[in-house]
């Protein structure tokens, strides 16, 4: 049976997803857990695309069954694998020919229920765009360079907090030297359908704490209307010495590669000066990493304060730490938090 559902319909069941759009369209953006068994490579959507320009819809389907014809059967055994139960959701661009197609392919050939997204991909991405709209009730953890923010986040989820980790989905530390030892970051649109999958799994009259960025996490930018929300909210600031910091910097990055390191640096040295930058790389060739760490402090915790001036609105809580103990840290900010709140009820 082949039916269409509208995005987000609730379902009895969770059903696997299949994305049947070429892997270029996949790889740009798609919905998080969905597997692409594309019905045309990337080659063939621009030979179909084209033909349907140039000459006509009719000639543009009949090059389409052309190239489809021999992969009927791998579509099969390739959904099945997706699905063993014979149920499934499929989508393409806007859930017309391509998604209909596979799916009375699949119900003529076993599969039990097959459902179409009315609008495939783009109403998704319509609803991913709109709900950063959405109000929100945010806290933004900051704190300067080496403060162990995303670890003190994992601790604070771990205490029952909502949470969500912007770097780690992004795959970068927002620093000049945060895409060390990271994979891959997502393209700008593939963070937006992450980021929409995970506020999605949470309740939005809690509070959801997240990490202080800038607009742009490496290549990735945060949407513009939520990074408004996280502007305009809380934030609370983490005040730890700035030698802790450094031991704390030198724990995560002394053994990277010191090729990586010097990328790094080369990043800011417009902003270091020549003298700094010759400073921070000869103590880098001799291995004093904590050297390195203290003098890269010095830029970034001035680049952080510029930045924590141009804060739209909220308040700043400060929150003075003597350590980087993150169990002990998330601890201490929550009866902050509380403390702020009792003092507010309080007037």
């Amino acid at each position: 049976m082949v039916r269409k559902i509208n995005f987000g319909e609730p379902l009895k069941e969770k059903f696997p997803i299949i994305d049947v759009r070429s892997p270029g369209e996949f790889q740009k953006g798609h919905i998080p857990d969905a597997i692409n068994i594309p019905l045309f490579s990337d080659e063939e959507r621009v030979h179909v695309g084209t033909v349907y320009k140039q000459e006509s819809q009719e000639a543009a389907v009949e090059l389409g069954y052309k190239y489809v014809t021999p992969k009927l059967n791998h579509f099969i055994s390739s959904a099945f694998d997706v699905a063993p139960h014979g149920k499934v959701i499929v989508h393409c661009w806007r859930g017309g020919m391509r998604s209909q197609a596979f799916a009375e392919h699949l119900s003529s050939n076993g599969f039990e229920e097959v459902l179409v997204v009315d609008g495939g991909y783009k109403a998704f991405r319509n609803r991913v765009l709109d709900s950063f709209e959405i109000p929100l009730k945010i806290r933004v953890l900051g704190g300067y360079t080496g403060s162990g923010k995303t670890i003190i986040l994992e601790e604070l989820q771990k205490q029952g907090e909502q949470v969500i980790d912007l770097e780690g989905m992004a795959c970068h530390k927002g620093s000049a030297f945060g895409g060390i030892g990271q994979g891959q970051q997502p393209t700008v649109e593939q963070f937006e359908n992450n980021l929409y999958f995970e506020l999605s799994k949470l309740n939005l009259d809690r509070f959801i704490w997240i990490e202080d960025e800038s607009h742009n996490i490496g290549n990735v930018k945060i949407p513009r209307s939520f990074f408004n929300q996280m502007r305009a909210a809380d934030l609370l600031f983490l005040e730890i010495p700035k030698e802790v910091r450094a031991r704390h910097l030198v724990e995560g990055y002394a053994n990277s590669s010191n090729v990586k390191l010097k990328e790094g640096i080369y990043r800011i040295s417009k902003r270091l000066g020549g003298l700094r930058t010759k400073e921070i790389l000869d103590y880098l060739d001799k291995k004093d990493f904590y050297n390195v760490a203290l003098m890269a402090l010095d830029y970034y915790d001035k680049y952080y304060l510029r930045g924590l001036q141009k804060k739209m609105s909220g308040n700043i809580i400060h929150c003075e730490l003597d350590n980087t103990e993150h169990r002990e840290n998330a601890l201490k900010i929550l009866k902050t938090i509380k403390d702020e709140r009792n003092k507010i009820n309080s007037i």
